[in-house]
């Protein structure tokens, strides 16, 4: 049968047809089939969530409201490096809204300038981030639950990126379970205030427990109490001395039935009133202040030496040993800064100063099933020091004598998480009156992973330390210089969470940097520096040279050069523009090496995929080409 041109015509448009149909029909069986399927194929993982908000999620029980409120004409105005975190943001917001079951409502607004929705912005709590003055810009997230609950982010800080997902489930499980947590605080220290015998007052209490009161609920534990009540969500010691038995078993049991401490623990507690006599100030200055949590700390994985106390040379504060004197370093008393912090742990990641003095040094326990990880360190010129020696201690110049840093950075603060066994595996210590209330079975290993945060040190946490505090207008007024109270609010409020809460850590930026342009400057830098520093010495030595030959001569008071002098300086300048040349020669060279680089990712970015598809249309040709000429030789 002869087949037509117009037929052929005809047929082909047909076939067309009949594609675009199928094309269609698989895209929409598709949206039908495979909505809500998502593969995450970024390095990091980035959109995938952890199990930890996928816990929070299954456990909503109520609607959740989430407004994202973005102001994207400000955002424009900004900053170029806004918008790619704000689509971040955004589309983490929709994978927690499309994971939840329909729990989450998701509602983005853009606040225009004098709008409703710019007032409720502010109204809510957002932070304006607009920079110098001008439009309002809101880059935050508010929540609301069907109690009339509410939680804010107030702006998402850039710095913050790896916590992006630990903030929004917290605010999430905020929203889901608003019950204000309880912190039980056992404290032999006078947190609350002391008497003053001078003025026949009680004194004001430390800054911190006001913080804390704001935020959470404290009920007082004493430091004789034989159980602790279920409904403690954090149970916080502060320098735990000479504790009974019977409430040491009381914390041990607590940590066995899932409860969360935080610990503080120190060699020489400044704040530590044992041996106090007026009649015999030594008295005081030669008492033990120092205290421990053993057997528990031994139980949990914990190595702690309440005599040895943490030197170091290069975070030592300046202090005043008497008000004319000069200011000496104080190796004991340390100003701890970023690098001595965990930027991974959300508890430490967002400090930038914390104070600590005379801390104790923590270690992990060979043989321990709990893993230990440092949230504070001290710098590599750092060693241990007897406690002894910080008893009427008058020259703090003196801890310097002999002290020779070991290299080793020590842990100040850990946070110690993982499965324990009770420090009393044969039940309640012996000789025990039964504990008050309904009696508890005993629990010789954890029922769920425990997780402890341990620091070594209880002075960080008195007002000198980290607050001034003034009267003005008859209120007491504070103002702090350090983080110290911050980081106890972030422990507390970090361990208060649920253990999915708390199983959520933080995750890699969005935003990946050119490590290999970065290495390329690093090394740049390393031979720039070098050069420098040799032009600096030569400086130094025609300088001296030239004073060395101006001592000499018989007319010092002459202005002009002898030979000598005009042959030195001469020296110097040639070997100064041959050391400025070889400056310019090693930028040129990391500007060379960089553009190298850059054509190379040009090349393969632009031309490796075109090629690719031109090989593959190749070997398609081909193949067909092959099948051709087979069916031809077929009879």
């Amino acid at each position: 049968m002869n087949i037509t041109r117009w037929q052929r015509t005809w047929y082909g448009v047909g076939g067309l047809a009949a594609l675009a149909v199928l094309f269609l029909a698989v895209v929409m069986l598709s949206n039908l089939g495979l909505r809500g399927m998502r593969l995450d194929l970024t390095q990091n993982r980035l959109y995938t969530l952890s199990p930890g908000t996928k816990q929070v999620l299954a456990g909503l029980k109520e609607p959740v409201n989430l407004y994202f409120y973005f102001s994207r004409d400000a955002a424009a105005k900004q900053s170029p490096l806004i918008m790619p975190y704000a689509n971040r943001v955004r589309e983490f917001l929709e994978e927690i809204a499309a994971r939840s079951g329909g729990k989450i409502r998701l509602r983005e607004i853009d606040p225009q300038a004098f709008s409703e929705d710019e007032d409720r912005a502010a109204e809510a709590g957002l932070q304006s981030l607009n920079e110098g003055g001008g439009e309002a810009f809101y880059f935050g997230l508010v929540g609301t639950n069907s109690t009339d609950g509410r939680s804010v982010i107030p702006a998402f800080q850039a710095d913050r990126e790896e916590f992006l997902e630990y903030d929004v489930a917290k605010l999430v499980q905020e929203l889901a379970t608003p019950k204000k947590t309880v912190i039980g605080l056992m404290s032999s220290l006078p947190m609350q205030g002391a008497f003053n015998p001078m003025t026949g007052q009680m004194g004001e209490s430390w800054a911190v427990l006001s913080q804390l009161e704001q935020l959470f609920t404290l009920r007082t534990l004493t430091p004789d109490i034989d159980h602790i009540d279920k409904d403690v969500d954090v149970l916080m010691v502060v320098h735990p001395k000479n504790l009974a038995p019977k409430a040491l078993y009381a914390i041990d049991q607590f940590v066995m039935r899932g409860g969360r401490i935080l610990l503080f623990v120190d060699p020489d507690s400044a704040s530590d009133t044992s041996g106090q006599d007026p009649s015999n100030p030594i008295a005081r200055a030669m008492a033990n202040h120092s205290s421990n949590l053993a057997p528990l700390l031994a139980a949990w994985g914990v190595d702690y030496d309440p005599t040895k106390v943490v030197g170091d040379l290069e975070l030592g504060l300046e202090v005043r040993s008497t008000m004319q004197g000069p200011p000496t370093r104080h190796i004991g008393i340390l100003g701890l800064r970023r690098d001595n912090m965990d930027r991974k742990d959300v508890t430490t990641a967002s400090l930038d100063a914390i104070n600590v003095a005379t801390a104790g040094i923590l270690a992990p326990r060979a043989g321990a099933t709990t893993q230990f990880e440092p949230l504070l360190m001290s710098s590599t010129s750092a060693a241990p020091l007897p406690a002894s020696r910080f008893n009427a201690m008058t020259d703090p110049a003196s801890l310097r004598d002999g002290f020779k840093p070991t290299g080793i950075r020590y842990a100040i603060a850990a946070r110690i998480t993982g499965p324990v066994s009770s420090a009393y595996p044969q039940g309640a210590p012996a000789a025990e009156k039964p504990a008050s209330g309904p009696p508890l079975a005993h629990l010789a290993k954890s029922t769920a992973p425990a997780n402890i945060v341990v620091v070594a040190d209880t002075d960080m946490l008195m007002d000198y330390m980290w607050v001034q505090t003034r009267e003005f207008l008859g209120q007491r007024m504070a103002q702090a210089f350090a983080n110290n109270g911050d980081f106890v609010a972030n422990a507390l409020d970090n361990l208060s969470g649920s253990s999915a809460l708390i199983s959520i850590r933080g995750r890699a930026t969005f935003s990946r940097p050119f490590e290999r342009v970065e290495a390329l400057r690093r090394q740049a830098d390393d031979r720039l520096r070098a050069k420098v520093l040799e032009l600096q010495r030569e400086l130094q030595q025609t300088e001296s040279k030239l004073t060395e030959l101006q001592s000499k001569r018989n007319d010092k008071a002459s202005l002009m050069l002898t030979p000598e002098q005009e042959q030195e300086l001469k020296r110097f300048t040639t070997e100064k523009a041959r050391a400025r040349k070889e400056l310019r020669e090693t930028q040129r060279g990391l500007d060379v090496d960089i553009n190298r680089l850059d054509d190379w990712l040009k090349v393969i970015n632009i031309a490796i995929a075109p090629l690719a598809v031109a090989i593959a249309g190749a070997l398609i040709l081909s193949m067909r080409r092959r099948r051709r000429t087979l069916g031809a030789q077929s009879p």
